[in-house]
């Protein structure tokens, strides 16, 4: 019992956001507009349901077909519908100059904190990558989330990196989704970065090893069968939280590693469930039905349970 008490503290003692955290999505109107009210009420729904704080304007919030007035606009109505709840915004680019405008404007518009993924397409080495997170950390007082996704960036923020990145007083976490959890454990043991999972096949396995909990997708549709999985670990039962993890595992890939978008299959789904979410933006296309049958399929033998 003294290592399932020592484990809980070790993993609560970084979570700056806390444990469970939900890369939201963006709800449009059905025309396309950003919708507002409709963000409030699933963002105020997810956190009833067990979310500890929301990430926006991320990947799943599809941040490159948003504006950076409507990336403001949503983090001054979900900062509204959520009360003390985290919210973290996206406002990481290509562009260093325009990300520094971006996370001054989130800092106004009311984020507790900052999601910033590394500059895409450019493919900066490692030095340039460094100096870029640094100028937007001196830029802002939020705390910062480095986003480590290189299958959409072209680039990693590398181990070493990230360690030198750890002494800045403002970079405080980092969302996985690399892969390498090699080289999570070895930032985690050396540095007080706090790690979430980024990809929600990791999220106990990293929480295993001392990670501060999850930043998640699928999460949009099933908090609660998520947030059991942490609890059960924190219980000290990981017999049990094995088994609610491979539960969600089939709706997990039927969302994430179906060849699309999990903002497409999460979408489909929630619009399925009565939510608020809406149409994807183009370049992003809708889910066709027999995809949508096999989500619900998925969706529904899990909340079965």
């Amino acid at each position: 019992m003294t290592t399932a008490v020592d484990t809980t503290t070790a993993a609560a003692g970084a979570t700056p956001f806390g444990r469970a955290l939900c890369a939201m999505v963006t709800p449009f109107t059905e025309d396309g507009a950003l919708d507002l009210d409709g963000a409030q009420r699933l963002a105020a729904d997810l956190v009833a349901r067990g979310c500890d704080g929301l990430v926006l304007s991320g990947t799943t919030g599809e941040s490159p077909t948003t504006t950076d007035a409507e990336k403001a606009a949503l983090v001054e109505a979900v900062r509204e519908a959520v009360g003390g709840a985290p919210v973290v915004a996206g406002v990481g680019t290509f562009d260093t100059r325009h990300t520094v405008e971006l996370a001054r404007a989130a800092e106004k518009a009311g984020a507790d904190g900052l999601l910033v993924v590394s500059p895409y397409y450019s493919r900066p080495p490692q030095d340039a990558l460094e100096a870029h997170f640094l100028a937007v950390a001196d830029a802002v007082g939020l705390p910062v989330v480095l986003y480590d996704i290189p299958g959409r960036t072209g680039t990693r923020i590398e181990a070493d990196t990230m360690i030198r990145l750890a002494a800045h007083p403002r970079i405080v976490a980092v969302k996985d989704c690399s892969y390498d959890f090699l080289a999570a454990q070895k930032v985690l043991a050396r540095t007080d970065l706090a790690y979430y999972a980024g990809c929600d096949e990791h999220n106990l396995a990293l929480y295993a090893v001392g990670g501060a909990g999850y930043v998640s997708t699928v999460a949009n549709v099933v908090p609660e069968q998520l947030r059991a999985v942490l609890d059960a670990f924190d219980a000290g039962d990981t017999p049990v939280a094995a088994r609610l993890q491979q539960r969600a595992t089939p709706l997990i890939e039927s969302m994430m590693s179906s060849g699309l978008p999990g903002t497409v299959t999460t979408k489909a789904l929630l619009h399925e469930l009565g939510h608020p979410a809406g149409p994807v933006r183009a370049p992003l296309q809708p889910a066709d039905r027999a995809t949508v049958h096999g989500l619900l399929r998925e969706y529904e033998r899990l909340v079965a349970h």
